[in-house]
């Protein structure tokens, strides 16, 4: 699903609802504008025309040679005007008037041409009649700029209201942030309750939907964490104790050799027992989240030490060989215990599944991830999607829990580390590899 801002959100929303708003304004603005200017003119055209009826009226032309009356200053803007008598005939005219009548059909009212808007006043005593026209492109002119006037400063402003409504969402939406951010901070070993932040009366429930839930969940943490720990007292001593009585039987019944055999057969199996019963403790600590803490630590140094534990008890003549690649140090951020039983349990599945007499190989990748490598049949690819689950054995024939993988895996995914496995090896038709990768690891 793809994510979304609720800031971007209210911003887009209401920065469209106001922009739609003000265009609809300007248009407005814009269609009155037209109107009030035209309005205006054509009073002032038929304010002219008029009057020139009356001067014409009160002072009739006779005939004339020259029927152009010369103004000084007239250009393309300049209002025109003519005199025509009955016949149709223009007996005075404007110097930027045309020789022949603005319009053919000379009636009272306004007319529009293709480059003048006319105005033929009423008829008087007089036999002459007044045409007056103002320039179309005056006309266009005086309304664009009428209408820029009076449209632009909307336009104008609508960089500012924008700057202005994210501002205002932005400060709104304060306390949510703060909100989010303690939330995300919460996890990783940090579950106490989320203080008070001043937050407004929509967000105060989910503070304390937050809040219970962090409880409950601090509470079932301790709850297993609790029970891991009885557990692991309660039933490894039984266990040893019962190991230890099971060894001294064999010396006591040594010149049988069935028994012997019996005997050796319940001290392994109660040592398979303990092994089992140590995984599933182990399963059950990294399935309550032990490895939620954060803490800075050096895994190149839980590696060596576990490298150094399990390859001095070599099983069946195989060993561990590491191979550091020039790099000291890795410094990640996790919890050393939990990462301590992840590579334990990740070493000894190698150890239990390795081919005799072949050392496992961990190696130090260039991007500090740690790759465990060991011999054994390739595995077929749905085996290996299902080897991280609970009790899912690899079919190499060797009597395991079913639990490494999985503790590891629960673990790594706590951790936000990749744990990625592979069978067969590359270059090779056998072998199977797990690498774990640590997010922003530190390498020296």
């Amino acid at each position: 699903m793809k994510s979304w801002s609720l800031a971007t959100r209210i911003v887009s929303s209401v920065l469209s609802a106001v922009t739609l708003s003000l265009l609809a304004l300007s248009l407005a603005v814009a269609g009155f504008t037209r109107h009030e200017i035209t309005e205006r003119l054509d009073n002032s055209l038929q304010e002219v025309s008029e009057r020139l009826q009356a001067t014409v009226a009160a002072q009739p032309h006779g005939s004339q040679s020259d029927n152009v009356a010369w103004v000084p200053d007239v250009g393309p803007r300049t209002l025109a005007y003519q005199v025509v008598d009955q016949a149709g005939h223009v007996v005075l005219r404007s110097q930027n008037a045309p020789v022949r009548p603005f319009v053919s059909d000379i009636r009272t009212g306004f007319t529009s041409t293709p480059h003048f808007r006319v105005y033929v006043a009423a008829p008087t005593m007089t036999a002459y009649r007044v045409l007056v026209g103002e320039p179309t492109l005056h006309r266009r002119g005086a309304t664009w700029r009428a209408t820029a006037i009076a449209v632009m400063p909307v336009l104008m402003s609508l960089p500012v209201i924008w700057w202005l409504v994210r501002l205002i969402v932005r400060r709104a939406l304060r306390p949510l942030d703060r909100l989010h951010d303690e939330m995300q901070s919460r996890g990783s070993g940090n579950l106490r309750p989320v203080p008070s932040l001043d937050l407004p009366v929509e967000l105060v429930p989910i503070q304390h939907a937050v809040n219970t839930l962090l409880s409950r969940l601090e509470t079932a943490l301790s709850t297993e964490r609790a029970f891991a720990a009885s557990a692991a007292h309660e039933l490894r001593n039984p266990l040893a104790a019962l190991l230890a009585q099971v060894q001294m039987l064999g010396r006591m019944v040594q010149p049988d050799p069935e028994a012997g055999r019996r005997v050796d057969i319940i001290a392994e199996r109660t040592r398979r027992l303990g092994r089992t019963v140590e995984k599933l403790l182990q399963f059950s600590r990294a399935t309550s989240g032990i490895a939620f803490r954060r803490n800075r630590f050096d895994l190149l140094t839980v590696v060596h030490v576990l490298v150094d534990d399990l390859g001095h008890n070599p099983h069946d003549g195989q060993g561990i060989i590491l191979t550091p690649n020039g790099i000291s140090h890795i410094f990640v951020h996790g919890d050393m215990d939990a990462t301590g039983i992840m590579l334990r349990n990740l070493l000894e599945n190698a150890l239990l599944h390795g081919k005799h007499g072949t050392p496992v190989r961990v190696t130090v990748l260039p991007d500090g991830g740690i790759d465990i490598t060991n011999d054994c049949p390739a595995l077929p690819p749905d085996m290996l999607d299902r080897l991280t689950s609970p009790f899912v054995r690899g079919g190499t024939g060797t009597h395991g829990s079913g639990l490494g993988l999985a503790i590891a895996s629960n673990i790594a995914t706590q951790m936000d580390a990749t744990l990625r496995l592979r069978s067969p090896l590359d270059g090779s038709g056998r072998g199977f590899g797990v690498c774990v990768t640590f997010p922003g690891s530190d390498m020296t």
